[in-house]
This record gives structure tokens, C-alpha cells and sequence, in this order.
């Protein structure tokens, strides 16, 4: 029995990353389209007249029918009864199809057609929904905003099936072997598709000269398309380490609803779920301003049109240094010896530093925060093998709030001093960004792991479709409430490089204390019902 076990796949190093591999460029993908707008927030405005309000309720809808449809609750339900690989098929097939509609609704096919005008007439009140202020529309909200909601929408239900899908895919592969490191460096990979949709959605957005929003959403529809291909190859991987292993997740333990009142009377799953819904809501919508926030605060002057730093060239060559600095980065987690470690590691840094010269030098708000995940990519697998090996999950949890709130608050107050200097702008906004990216880096590494410990393994999909449900609440209203607070602080304003994104900062730095103060209370928690969070994954 012992030697059949050893062929499985899942006891293969390679297969186990392989596996990994192929959930993880999915995600990346599906965070590439996830904001493939919030760095054109200018550019809508200018060509399809979205104000703030009209692009905050759009980026809001997202996640509309996984909180006010429980779609989410719906999606667990399918992973606990079908399996991995059938709701990763599904979720990739779910998010092509919002990304589509998306795509037509920002599209110049859209403009002047039959379609456009029924959404500039209806849904412009919606039973229910609008009186209890959650409608996804509102009167005078542009028809193709209107459109594209609908398919982001679709696609967030997609997108937050396959999150709770890869996490319960990475518990099978992982459990009992490097589980908290496999889900940092998933998410390290995952969340470099910020960078990448940072850098490349401005660059098709203007290709050519001649501005095209829709060009940027197709580059996401492309990818999208190679997410799903990612799913298909990992079904075959799943279903041949189920014939090995005899496992049938499906059939042989049925999930019932009653199991989630085990979860629901679970102190420590709350806990661990509110502190999930303020972390995430003060860095995902963020995400989906802060290059508008950093045209606002800082003083860029466009290169001149013939130089190198405006050419397309530059783009690429920055993203290949970017790639660099992530490659290098990542890789030096994993050697055994100094010598190569740290010399990956000095390459990454040569690299990071290349890369912010650059994006100094093309005085752009959208290369300059690329910069955001790239520190996370180098620490979340430190951060996770150290959970893995030594335990202290809760304590990073607390650390990660304490580094968010520095963070907005430095956005809010210090950064608007530095309007006017070139340089010291820039340098303050490089170091807050890397920083809240590390920040951001503490959760994966140190929350997601945690879960197993809390509920029973049969329900650790609906448990995690719980959290994300309870999550998407704040990803709903937060980049709803960004864009009318930006709107009622700002009257008057049109030009959208002049907004005062003072009030927004501080709302997100709020939501980092009650996040601390959760995370204090979840190390008291943990240290009297001996949840174990502060114990290694790993046992020596």
C-alpha cells in the first residue's frame, strides 16, 4: 500500500507544482481582466463619459449577484458535490462569457446601436433593490456602463468560483506537505496579473495613437481564453490522481445545508471571515483607483513624443525587466545554497530598481504602481514557508493590518506634500506602494492556510465560499462608496487628474484598524479554544 501510495502524483514534487502551476497562471489571468479598467479611469471618462460614480458602481458590480444572489454560497455547494476540477471548468467558462459581454458593452459596436438605447431608457429603477440603496444601476448611469456591469457581473461570478475552486484544489494537492507556501506563491503568481494589467491595458488602450478602451478589454477576453485552457489541462491532472488514489470527494462524504451551521456558530471562522472582508476591501477597490489617485498627487510630465521613454518599445522592455525582477525573486526562496540565493536575490533588487527608474522616467502613474505586487512576489513565499515550518499565522495577520493603515494614510496626507517635486513624489509613492503590496502578502500566506484548522475537511469548500461571500460584501460597496465619495468631496470637478482622494484614504485606513483590532482578538481566541493558528502547518 505504501509503494502505491508513493506513485501518486500528488507525492511527486513536480506534479504537485505542476498542478499549482496550472491554477495559479488561471488566476493570473483572471486578475489581469479583474481590473483591466481601473488604469483607463481617465480614458473612460474622456471617451464613454463615465464619472466617478458611474465607474465605481460598475466595478462594484462584480461581485453583485455572489453577495445579493449568493451565487457564492451556490458555488461552494458545487465544489463540495462535484468536485475541483468540474468547478474550475465551469468558473472558466462562466468568466469568458462575462468578459465578452463586457467587451461589446466598451466596444464602438455598442455606440449608436438598438441595445444601447433600451439600456439608456430602462433599468433605470430596479424593485427592491433601489429602495434598499443596493442596485447595481441608477438613473442616468451610461448605457454601456450598464452593459458592462451586467457582463462583469457574470464574470465575478466565474472569477470568485474559481478563487474558492484553486483553494480547495491546493488543500487536496498540499495538505499535510507546504500548503501555506503553495498558497503564497499561488497568489504571489496570481497577483502579478496587477502588474501586468497596470502596464499592458494603457498600452493597448493607446496603441497606434488613437485611443480604443476596447482593445484593453480584448487583451483580458485573450486571456481569459488561455485561463480556461489552464482548467481543462488541470481536469485531466485531477481526475488521474483520483483514479489513483481512490478519492471521490464528490460521492463518498455527500454535503448537507445543516453542515453549515457547523461553520456558522463558529467564533473563530467569523472572526477569521470579517477580518478577510476589511483586508480585502481596503486593498481590491483601492486597486481600482490608485492610478487615478497617483495622477491626482503626483507631478508627471508626458517624455517628449519621440523619445524612447514614449515609444511602445518601452513598454515591453519594462515588463521583461518587471518578469525579471518576479523570476529572480521568487526563485532565490528556494535555494539551498547562499551563493545562488543571494545572487538571485541581488538580481531582483538591480532588477526592481531598473524597473522603477524606468516608470520615473516615463512619468507614468500606471508603471509606477505596476511596482505593487512585485515585493509581494519575493516575500509571500518566505512569509508562507515561515507559517508552514514555525506557525505565528495570526501575528502576520495583525502586522499586515498595522503596515495597511501606514499605508493610506501616507497615500492621504504625506504624499499630496510632495505635489510639485518630481522626485521625492515618485520616491514616496514607490516606497508606500511596495509596502502595502508586502502587506498585502501577510494574508494569503497566513489567513487562507488557517482555515483547514477551523471547520471539518468535508465543508472546506462551503467554508471558504462563506468567507468569500462575507468578502464580497465589502468588494460590492467599497469601490461603490470610493466613487461617490470622490464625486460629493469633489464638486465640480471634470478634469479627472484633480480629484482630492483625501476622504477615500481615510474611509480604507479605518477599515485597517477594526482589521487590527479583529486580528488581536483572533490571537486571544486562538490562544483559549487552541485553534492552532499560531502552530506550523508542518509537523517536525
Amino acid at each position: 500500500m505504501s509503494q502505491a501510495i508513493q506513485k501518486t502524483l500528488r507525492d511527486s514534487a513536480a506534479m504537485r507544482w505542476t498542478a499549482l502551476l496550472l491554477l495559479a497562471l488561471a488566476m493570473f489571468c483572471s486578475y489581469i481582466f479583474m481590473d483591466i479598467l481601473s488604469p483607463i479611469k481617465d480614458l473612460m471618462q474622456e471617451t464613454r463619459n463615465w464619472d466617478s460614480s458611474a465607474f465605481g458602481t460598475m466595478q462594484g458590480a462584480e461581485v453583485f449577484l455572489n453577495v445579493f444572489v449568493f451565487f457564492l454560497i451556490f458555488a461552494g455547494i458545487i465544489l463540495d458535490k462535484m468536485g475541483v476540477r468540474f468547478t474550475a471548468v465551469l468558473s472558466g467558462a462562466v468568466m469568458l462569457v462575462g468578459a465578452l459581454i463586457k467587451w461589446y458593452a466598451v466596444s464602438d459596436a455598442f455606440t449608436g446601436s438598438g441595445l444601447e438605447t433600451w439600456f439608456t431608457n430602462n433599468l433605470n429603477y430596479i424593485p427592491g433593490f433601489d429602495e434598499l440603496g443596493v442596485s447595481p444601476f441608477y438613473e442616468g448611469m451610461p448605457a454601456s456602463a450598464k452593459v458592462a456591469a451586467c457582463g462583469f457581473m457574470i464574470f465575478g461570478c466565474g472569477c470568485e468560483m474559481a478563487g474558492i475552486t484553486v483553494s480547495r484544489g491546493i488543500v487536496k494537492w498540499f495538505k499535510g506537505r507546504e500548503m501555506a507556501l503553495a498558497m503564497g506563491s499561488e497568489m504571489a503568481l496570481a497577483r502579478l496579473g496587477v502588474a501586468t494589467c497596470m502596464i499592458f491595458s494603457p498600452f493597448f488602450a493607446k496603441l497606434g495613437g488613437e485611443v480604443s478602451v476596447s482593445r484593453s478589454v480584448a487583451f483580458g477576453v485573450v486571456l481569459l481564453c488561455i485561463a480556461l485552457i489552464m482548467f481543462v489541462v488541470y481536469f485531466f491532472m485531477d481526475k488521474k490522481l483520483d483514479a489513483q488514489t481512490g478519492e471521490a470527494e464528490e460521492k463518498d462524504d455527500p454535503f448537507k445545508i445543516s453542515d453549515l451551521g457547523k461553520i456558522l456558530t463558529d467564533s473563530g471562522f467569523w472572526i477569521v471571515a470579517l477580518l478577510c472582508v476589511l483586508y480585502y476591501s481596503a486593498i481590491f477597490p483601492f486597486q481600482k483607483y490608485a492610478v487615478n489617485m497617483l495622477q491626482c498627487n503626483l507631478t508627471l510630465t508626458e517624455p517628449a513624443s519621440d523619445s524612447f521613454w514614449a515609444s511602445p518599445s518601452v513598454t515591453i522592455v519594462q515588463y521583461v525587466i518587471m518578469l525579471l525582477v518576479a523570476a529572480a525573486g521568487f526563485a532565490s526562496n528556494f535555494q539551498k545554497k547562499a551563493g545562488p540565493k543571494y545572487g538571485l536575490l541581488a538580481v531582483s533588487i538591480i532588477a526592481l530598481i531598473t524597473y522603477c527608474y524606468m516608470g520615473y522616467m516615463r512619468q507614468s502613474a500606471e508603471s509606477i504602481f505596476a511596482v505593487f505586487p512585485l515585493l509581494a512576489v519575493l516575500i509571500t513565499p518566505i512569509l508562507g514557508s515561515y507559517v508552514d515550518h514555525k506557525g505565528k499565522a495570526a501575528s502576520m495577520l495583525v502586522l499586515g493590518s498595522l503596515l495597511l493603515i501606514a499605508c493610506h494614510l501616507t497615500f492621504a496626507f504625506v504624499l499630496p506634500m510632495f505635489k510639485g517635486s518630481a522626485v521625492g513624489g515618485i520616491v514616496i509613492a514607490y516606497i508606500t506602494i511596495l509596502v502595502l503590496g508586502s502587506s498585502f502578502s501577510l494574508v494569503p500566506a497566513s489567513l487562507w492556510p488557517s482555515v483547514p484548522k477551523l471547520v471539518d475537511a468535508k465543508v472546506i469548500g462551503s467554508a471558504y465560499a462563506l468567507i468569500f461571500w462575507i468578502q464580497n460584501i465589502g468588494l460590492w460597496l467599497f469601490p461603490l462608496l470610493i466613487g461617490k465619495v470622490l464625486d460629493k468631496t469633489n464638486p465640480g470637478v471634470t478634469d479627472p487628474t484633480q480629484f482630492d482622494y483625501t476622504a477615500p484614504l481615510v474611509m480604507l485606513a479605518s477599515l485597517g484598524v477594526a482589521a487590527l483590532i479583529l486580528g488581536l482578538v483572533l490571537k486571544v481566541v486562538d490562544k483559549k479554544r487552541g485553534l492552532g493558528l499560531e502552530e506550523p502547518n508542518i509537523k517536525e
